[in-house]
Formats: structure tokens, sequence, C-alpha cells
């Protein structure tokens, strides 16, 4: 074991670093929110839409953090990550328990029929016409859709669930009922009261509530579609390198776009991903992993999927796709077994 204490120092100094970026993006959105809904810079179109931008990456970064604490990455404490979990949870309409059971599945049974996450497109049972119509319902409408997918673990009755877990899913969704019936009801009491006048409201304040899970499922078919293999670094399509503004934007957003490392290594953390994929191919040279220098290249490669056949697996294989050949080794999964495994 490695005891240098300068070592440990940078550890730690990183760990600071990452809580610190995690924190930025919650506080922004609360703080910029209401400064976008009074109008502040102007209420011109052009200043608005650059609110709009600002606020929906804010939003769409608190995805991160929230995928970060499914993986006990956030933060060293197991009890701060759930607790993380839960608050950005109920903010986005998904109990915490909820996404990290259906990512659990996702990262076990990479491209399979047991990839919740990843569903209709990794059901062969759905139909072309369904997948072609629920791509675009999908990306148009994410903040309906997404919680939906994501529930499917719990309403379908599938015994893929613990009792226990089923038993706190059942009581986060009524914590989040709850406390959105109070948030609103309450508002609307305030709001009254003060004789506002609800024909002041303005639309286009909830566009970044709307834009942030729809920027999420686009990064999600960046990240999946089109793909056919179980191997992690070949079933998945990984950003790294770029322009500065591709770098920092990736940083920002806890390097989640190094996605094929990320699904090898599930408990890697986010500057362990890039070093582990040049590990990887230096030992791999034979292996073409689907590595591209940009989103917009990646996004450029996923785009025919969204029509042709959005899909995942083996019956997606017509489509422009990353390798779908297998190597040796196994992935890393948080319970291989489940239902599947993405051992190879």
């Amino acid at each position: 074991m490695n005891t240098n204490p300068f070592t440990k120092s940078l550890h730690d100094e990183s760990r600071l670093v990452f809580a610190l970026r995690f924190m930025a993006f919650p506080v922004l959105a609360i703080v910029l929110y209401p400064l976008f809904i009074a109008g502040v810079g102007s209420d011109s179109i052009i200043i608005q839409c650059v609110w709009v931008i600002i606020v929906t990456y804010c939003l769409f970064c608190v995805g991160g953090s929230f995928h970060e604490a499914a993986h006990d990455t956030l933060f060293q404490n197991t009890a701060t990550n759930r607790i993380v979990g839960r608050a950005i949870g109920m903010v986005i309409g998904i109990p915490f328990t909820v996404y990290k059971e259906t990512h659990r599945q996702h990262h076990a049974c990479l491209n399979t029929s047991g990839d919740y996450e990843l569903w209709p497109y990794s059901d062969p049972e759905t139909s072309l016409a369904f997948r072609r119509f629920f791509v675009w319902l999908d990306l148009c409408v994410g903040v309906v859709t997404s919680p939906w997918i994501y529930g499917r673990i719990y309403f379908s009755g599938d015994s893929v669930l613990k009792p226990e877990a089923r038993r706190t899913i059942r009581m986060e969704y009524l914590a989040m009922g709850g406390a959105w019936l109070v948030l609103i009801g309450g508002l609307v009491l305030i709001l009254n009261a003060r004789e506002y006048d609800w024909r002041q409201f303005d639309p286009v304040w909830l566009l970044p509530l709307l834009l942030s899970p729809v920027a999420n499922t686009g990064r999600k078919f960046v990240e999946h579609l089109g793909l056919t293999s179980r191997e992690p670094l070949l079933g998945t399509r990984t950003v790294v390198g770029g322009n500065r503004l591709s770098r920092l934007l990736r940083y920002l957003n806890f390097d989640i776009a190094v996605h094929g490392p990320h699904h090898r290594y599930p408990k890697a953390r986010h500057f362990e991903l890039a070093p582990r994929l040049e590990e990887y191919q230096s030992s791999h040279p034979d292996q073409q992993v689907p590595v591209f220098p940009s989103y917009l290249s990646a996004f450029l490669h996923t785009l025919p999927c969204l029509w042709k056949n959005p899909a995942t697996g083996d019956h997606s294989a017509s489509m422009p796709k990353g390798p779908d050949t297998i190597s040796s080794g196994a992935a890393e999964v948080e319970q291989p077994g489940v239902l599947c495994s993405n051992q190879v």
C-alpha cells in the first residue's frame, strides 16, 4: 500500500476540489434561477436565451452529481452520498434507490434486455416502429419519460428488486410526492395571499426544468445508442481529448463522458478514467475501442440511429457502431449476477 504522505495529501485535496465542484452547480442553480425569473440583465429574447442555457447546464451537471452519488464516488461517506442522492432525486422526480437499482442493472446487463436504463432500446421485444416513436418522445419530453423509464424497475413488479429495496423505494416515492405537494401548494397559497397576478407567469421560466432532462437523455444516447457489445469499453462511446472547451465541459460534469472506462471500473474516481483507458489500449492494441475527440463527433456517429434503428445490443447490429468483439478479462460490476453479468 502506498503510504507516501504527499500522495495522500494530493488525494485529500482532490476530494476537496471534487466536493467543491459538486457543490458549485446546485448552488449556482439555486442562486441563478431566481435571478433568471426576475429578469436580471434584461428581458430581451437574447438575454433570456443566455439565462436558459446557463441554468439548464447547471441542472444538467446536477444530474452528473446524482450519478456519482449512486456510485458512492461523490463523497467518501456512503451515508452522505445517500442523503445527497435522495435530495437530488426529490428535485428531479426520480427516487435515489430507483435510480441506483436501475443503474446497477445497466452496468450488470449492458446492451441486453435486462438493461432497464436503456429500455426500450435494449429490449428486442419492442418493435422498430415503437422505438422510432419513443426515441423522439424521449428526446422532447425527457422530464416525463426519464422518471417513467427508471420507475419501471419498481412499478413493473420485477423480482430483480429485493423486498427491502422495494420498501425503501415506496417510502422515497411517498416522501417525494409529499414534498412536491407541500412546495407547490405552499407557493400557490403564499402568492394568492399576496394577490399575485398569474398572468405575469412566463412559461419560459420552466424551460431549464424541461431542457435539462432532455440534455441528459441526449447524453445517454450518445454513450450507448447503436452499440452491440456487452463488453464495457466496446459497448459504449467514450469522449476524450478535444479542444479546451470540450475538456472543460467534460471535467465539470465529472468526466462522465469517459464512459467506457466508467463502465469497466464503476468505482474509479473521475480522474482515474482516462489513464485507465490509455492503459487498456496499450495492453489491447488489437481492440478498436469507440473513442471520439468530442461530443459532436460522437453525436454525429449516433445520429443515424435515431431514425434507422434506435436500439442497443444485438438487434442494433445493422447500425453504425463501435466494435462488437469481446475482449478477454472481466469488468468490475457492482453486483455481478443480479440478473446478468457483463463478465467476458
